[in-house]
């Protein structure tokens, strides 16, 4: 085995070299700018109007979270069982952790399935 000859190469080569392979990758410029429309036109596609979620219980004051009452709570968990998270059924954050400890104890106490019916 013979030394490698010449100095080291230096840290800047280096990047440069892998800035070449990556242009290589993507091909020419054309290739570059197709794969920029299409990810400008994937961006656009997703823009649209979307109706903000309201809270329930935010909207209607009347509206109380019990542990006893699960005709109210079965709003809030799927047909699995599962509870249906913030981002899905609109509720706050302020009334989402309640309802939560509100669920566990209905099932705590069987007034709502552990799973879903066919489970």
């Amino acid at each position: 085995m013979s030394a490698p000859s010449g100095p080291p190469p230096r840290f800047d080569d280096r990047r440069d070299d892998r800035r070449g392979d990556r242009r290589e990758e993507y091909g020419s410029v054309k290739a570059r700018l197709r794969a920029r429309a299409r990810k400008k036109a994937r961006r656009q596609k997703k823009k649209g109007f979307i109706r903000r979620k309201v809270c329930r219980f935010c909207a209607d004051s009347t509206l109380k979270i019990e542990y006893k009452d699960p005709k109210t709570l079965r709003l809030f968990v799927s047909e699995t069982g599962k509870m249906i998270p913030r981002r899905i059924s609109g509720n706050c954050a302020r009334h989402q952790r309640p309802l939560a400890t509100a669920i566990k104890r209905a099932r705590h106490l069987a007034l709502l399935p552990m799973a879903g019916q066919g489970l």
